[in-house]
């Protein structure tokens, strides 16, 4: 495969990879204060994200991929809000182990780097572009 076409691989495998990476961190900001649901239930938990690199056979060019989605295993914060359904019977709420400052910091990660992967593919493209025409004038 020519370097062109793995350069557009390698960057698309990059955009699926944050575009995952995203909804990841868009479900943790959504379930931020989502508690259990009883007295003593565990709220959200944390979902977290793991890259791999691959071989893709096909351009033999080294991708990213999702390799794992986890949870974290972190403990959870207690509040006191008596007036909760999932307080018990102290007052104590289990809160998510959801950091708004650590996620927002992945969000804007996340972004930049889907950013980043759909520049290199346009590009890319550009390049492709250009090749065909010089090839076009040179006729």
């Amino acid at each position: 495969m020519d370097p062109l076409s793995a350069a557009s691989k390698i960057a698309g495998s990059g955009l699926e990879a944050q575009a995952t990476r995203l909804r990841i961190v868009s479900e943790n900001i959504a379930n931020a204060r989502s508690t259990g649901d009883t007295p003593g239930a565990d709220p959200y938990r944390r979902k977290t994200i793991t890259f791999g690199a691959e071989l893709d056979k096909v351009s033999g060019a080294q991708v990213v991929s999702v390799k794992k989605l986890g949870t974290d295993q972190s403990k959870f914060v207690e509040e006191y809000d008596p007036g909760s359904p999932a307080a018990d019977d102290k007052g104590m709420v289990k809160m998510p182990n959801v950091n708004m400052l650590i996620e927002m910091a992945d969000l804007r990660e996340a972004n930049r780097t889907y950013d980043a992967n759909l520049q290199t593919i346009k590009q890319t493209r550009e390049l492709v572009a250009a090749t065909i025409d010089l090839l076009k004038a040179s006729q």
